[in-house]
């Protein structure tokens, strides 16, 4: 589904991110390409909600503070904590990586927190990044976590789009790379969703929500590294003291 009003706002917002002061209905119309009458009313209605206003007379609109406001209390009320988000960047730090950590949203996983590599070449992601959740490891280490009637319900949803000549076409193929996790203690992708990108991931427990954390980077860096790369990251998680059940650090702590 696609509402096309909720997708304006959003154009909105991300115009002026990277345009980055006050723009005229015109320059606003102009930049994103909409009919002036359309851009009027938007803004109009933003303005009316307090939500846009106009730092100098006739000097253009600009998104208002009340937006931070908003955000930050929705933050408040649903936080992934402090030590979670470290997690993170420890992990990118020691993998010299892009690492993110993802939920379920619907057929997706949306990215919560990244955390991007230095390396010039380097995968590309940031907070809001979607990726599906059966052609990505992000996506097979939340779908590990469900129930198979809760996977057969979500696999009736499915579209199996081929992204890739290594894109999972159907349930078997994706069941089985949800059984060799079992053997190996991570998961892994190698272009599936995106082409040239290869990844590792792992599913990470904090209070009920079904959450992952991926480390990925081009496939001619990151292809042969992906069980060194699954070993820093179990190390990892095992010192921050976080649970990852199944999974390379739940048998670090096993060992001892």
């Amino acid at each position: 589904m696609h509402v096309r009003q909720a997708a304006n706002v959003v154009e909105l917002l991300e115009f002026f991110a990277k345009h980055g002061e006050p723009a005229t209905l015109a320059e606003i119309a102009d930049g994103l390409n909409w009919p002036r009458s359309s851009t009027f009313n938007l803004v109009g209605t933003l303005v009316e909600k307090g939500y846009f206003y106009e730092p100098r007379l006739r000097g253009g609109y600009f998104p208002s503070p009340r937006w931070q406001t908003v955000v930050q209390v929705i933050g408040e009320k649903d936080p992934l904590p402090g030590a979670l988000l470290d997690l993170v960047d420890k992990i990118s730090a020691r993998t010299g990586e892009t690492t993110a950590i993802g939920c379920a949203s619907g057929l997706s996983v949306v990215f919560l927190y990244v955390r991007e590599s230095q390396q010039p070449i380097r995968y590309f992601a940031e907070v809001g990044t979607r990726v599906p959740i059966h052609a990505s490891s992000a996506g097979r280490a939340i779908l590990a976590q469900m129930k198979p009637k809760e996977r057969e319900q979500l696999y009736r949803k499915l579209v199996f789009e081929k992204y890739s000549d290594t894109t999972p076409m159907g349930i078997e193929r994706i069941e089985a790379e949800l059984r060799a996790f079992a053997d190996r203690g991570y998961h892994q992708s190698n272009s599936e969703y995106i082409p040239d990108l290869a990844g590792v991931s792992l599913p990470i427990a904090f209070d009920a929500k079904r959450l992952s954390i991926v480390a990925a980077g081009p496939v001619s860096r990151c292809l042969e590294r992906r069980p060194e790369i699954a070993r820093i990251m179990a190390s990892v998680i095992r010192e921050a003291g976080f649970a990852a059940p199944g999974t390379l650090a739940d048998r670090l702590d096993a060992n001892g």
